[in-house]
């Protein structure tokens, strides 16, 4: 149902790492948010694709938020994603994290990006403002959009490849050809790219 924040998902007996997904949103909007909503739902096979690219080996955690929307300076996605980071750190100790987000979750994702136990960062088809951080020394950025996008900007998602890269973040940008918000044209491509890298920042000797 909707009401608080939620977590759901797998978690191995030794994980070699964790994944938080992050879903999409709204920039106002006090609804309550849904497991069954579409935003939420499309995290689902990014889930399924992060445990079988790593063998079982991640802990693969899907966030449920509070309520629809960013909010001004309610950020209140941002206080979920905390409050569920400071629940796998809790659960997990020492377990390195990576934070996946889509859309208003790839902007919550790269305002993660320099909390400490981050290891890896990836962001598709991002809502991109002034806020994204610099990561954490030696974190790797994933950051995906496609090049028909109108919900969010590719353009900007490039510019923050440029400044990243310049500020010797190691940053991989990829523009999906043809592909538009909602990942449905290309959805392996999209699955498979998130796995990979992920798979790879955490569980990499």
């Amino acid at each position: 149902g909707g009401g608080g924040a939620g977590l759901r998902g797998s978690v191995p007996a030794h994980p070699a790492g964790a994944v938080l997904l992050l879903h999409g949103g709204a920039e106002a909007s006090r609804v309550p948010v849904h497991w069954w909503r579409a935003p939420v739902l499309r995290m689902t096979p990014f889930a399924g694709a992060l445990e079988r690219r790593s063998g079982g080996r991640l802990a693969v955690i899907r966030l449920k938020n509070r309520v629809r929307g960013w909010n001004g300076t309610r950020l209140d996605p941002v206080v979920d994603a905390l409050w569920a980071l400071e629940r796998l750190r809790s659960t997990l100790p020492g377990v390195p994290v990576a934070v996946v987000g889509h859309s208003m979750g790839g902007r919550v994702a790269l305002r993660l990006a320099d909390r400490p136990g981050v290891a890896a960062v990836a962001a598709l088809a991002p809502w991109v403002e002034g806020d994204a951080r610099r990561p954490g020394r030696g974190v790797p950025v994933l950051l995906v959009h496609g090049a028909r996008d109108r919900v969010t900007d590719p353009r900007r998602t490039a510019l923050l490849a440029d400044r990243y890269t310049a500020a010797g973040v190691d940053v991989r940008h990829v523009e999906v050809p043809g592909e538009s918000h909602a990942m449905l044209r290309r959805p392996g491509f999209w699955h498979d790219t998130v796995a990979d890298f992920v798979t790879e920042a955490l569980t990499a000797p």
